[in-house]
């Protein structure tokens, strides 16, 4: 490259990935901590790859995709929380049922879609450098809503997630913040899309918790050690993927499990 990192990073595109980058690594890294207590971690797989059947319909009709994939997160969300609380189904029977339903409606919308579709290339791979002003003002607007609503209830929420009886005996409502957090879980993951991809985005909700699960003893230690290796994932891939001229969405999840591996033989040394 002709210019410096430094010089690189003052690029409008370049600001609008790191600002986007950023957002998602506070949503999933909060959010991971979460879904790693709830043992539900199949959930951002699931909601990742059945979003396909709203940004291929979105494609499709000439809308928003992040918009549209948004709308089915929320209603993905609340279906995957009924079926597992009003029936004799399991959450992950749940998730692979709708998982593998957007997948086949995405690929039967995209079958009727003419053309090349570029937008649908940095969908499922991810191209954070491609974030424009709307995907920008879209996930701080509501990255911000899930985020002040997280930091509202995050007491009650982990009182529900580690004692979901004693949370009920105390007067907390548990279905009320469980459903809470399924639908804020599929939000977060839908923003985070176009910056890693539908195939991957699951890792960044997954790696960093487990790297802060390693190395905190404390739940609030937990929490933002998470993000911050989160954060920490993104701007260390986004850098590489500029130095080296790769794929933007692929060097972050690397840059994660690498430092994932890292933290677990580090552990495990000073455990031994």
């Amino acid at each position: 490259m002709n210019m410096g990192i430094s010089e690189v990073f003052l690029l409008p595109f370049m600001q609008r990935a790191l600002v986007a980058g950023l957002v998602a690594g506070i949503l999933l890294g909060t959010m991971g901590v979460y879904v790693s207590m709830r043992n539900m971690s199949f959930l951002g797989d699931g909601i990742a790859h059945a979003s396909l059947a709203g940004v291929a319909l979105a494609l499709l009709l000439g809308w928003m995709p992040t918009v549209v994939a948004l709308v089915l997160a929320l209603v993905l969300a609340v279906a995957i929380y009924g079926i597992e609380r009003h029936s004799r189904i399991s959450g992950d029977a749940a998730i692979g049922i709708i998982f593998t339903t957007g997948m086949a409606l995405g690929v039967i919308f995209l079958h009727f879609t003419p053309g090349f579709q570029p937008d649908l290339i940095s969908f499922l791979f991810g191209n954070i450098l491609a974030i424009s002003e709307q995907d920008l003002y879209i996930t701080l607007g509501i990255g911000s809503l899930i985020m002040i609503t997280t930091f509202a209830v995050s007491e009650k929420l982990t009182f529900v997630i580690l004692d979901e009886e004693g949370a009920y005996l105390s007067g907390l409502n548990p279905s009320w913040y469980l459903l809470l957090l399924y639908i804020m879980t599929s939000l977060s993951i839908v923003l985070s899309i176009k910056l890693v991809g539908i195939v991957m985005v699951s890792a960044l909700l997954i790696t960093p918790s487990a790297m802060s699960q390693l190395l905190s003893r404390r739940f609030a230690t937990f929490k933002w050690q998470s993000v911050f290796w989160a954060c920490i994932t993104i701007i260390l891939g986004l850098v590489a993927s500029v130095i080296f001229d790769l794929p933007s969405g692929a060097t972050i999840i690397v840059v994660g499990s690498t430092l994932f591996l890292l933290t677990l033989l580090l552990t495990g040394r000073r455990s031994s």
